[in-house]
C-alpha cells in the first residue's frame, strides 16, 4: 500500500497542477520500453518507479493515536523509504515534450513534499519530494537497461515512512502506586 499510496498521491498532484485532465492524457507508472512508447497515441508523463531503499533518514518516532472508541493505540517507529522515479514526457514532438516536461519539473521544484489534499487522510507521514541527480544509476544506463530510446528525463526522489509495523494498544498510564516494595533483608536498598 505504500508504494501505491506515493503513486496516487503523484498522479493527483499532477493531475491538479499541470493540469492534465483525464481525457487529455495520461500518467503511467509503465518501464518505458520501446515497446511501451510505441503503444502511446496520447501525450504523456511517465514516472517510472527504478529505484527503491531505505533513506539515511532516522526512523519516524513512535506515533500514538485515539482509536474512534476512545482506546490509545501506539506504534513502533516507521523506517524511512527513498523511492526514486525517472520522469519523462512523451507528446507528438521533442519540442512538446520539452516544453510538457518543463511543466512537470515548473510544478515539482518548489514543493518540498507532496500537499495533504493529494494524499489520504490516514497516512502518518509527510511524502518528501525533490528533483535530484543519481550518481549510482546514471539515467543513460536506465534508459538503455529498459530497452527504451535515450531522452530528456530527471529523477524524482520520494522519502516517506514506510507502513511497516501495525496499531497496537496502548498500555493504560500509571497514575498512582498502590505499594512500594519491602526493603531487601540487612538494610541495603534496592
Amino acid at each position: 500500500m505504500f508504494i501505491r499510496t506515493v503513486d496516487d498521491g503523484l498522479e493527483k498532484l499532477l493531475r491538479a497542477e499541470l493540469p492534465l485532465p483525464d481525457d487529455l492524457g495520461d500518467i503511467t507508472f509503465e518501464a518505458p520500453t520501446s515497446g511501451w512508447s510505441a503503444q502511446l497515441s496520447r501525450i504523456t508523463v511517465n514516472l517510472f518507479l527504478y529505484d527503491v531503499a531505505r533513506s539515511e533518514l532516522p526512523s519516524r518516532s513512535l506515533t500514538q493515536r485515539q482509536e474512534t472508541n476512545g482506546r490509545p493505540e501506539r506504534r513502533a517507529p516507521q523506517p524511512m523509504i527513498r523511492l526514486g522515479y525517472l520522469v519523462s514526457a512523451w507528446a507528438g514532438s521533442p519540442r512538446d515534450e520539452h516544453q510538457l516536461l518543463g511543466e512537470v519539473i515548473s510544478r515539482l521544484a518548489p514543493l518540498a513534499s507532496i500537499p495533504a489534499a493529494h494524499l489520504p487522510a490516514d497516512i502518518d507521514s509527510a511524502v518528501q519530494l525533490a528533483l535530484s541527480t543519481d550518481e549510482g544509476n546514471r539515467l543513460r544506463e536506465i534508459w538503455s537497461a529498459a530497452g527504451g530510446q535515450l531522452k530528456a528525463s530527471f529523477t524524482l526522489q520520494i522519502t516517506a515512512a514506510a507502513d511497516t509495523f501495525e496499531w497496537r494498544d496502548q498500555a493504560p498510564l500509571v497514575t498512582r502506586i498502590e505499594a512500594l516494595a519491602a526493603p531487601k533483608p540487612g538494610g541495603q536498598p534496592g
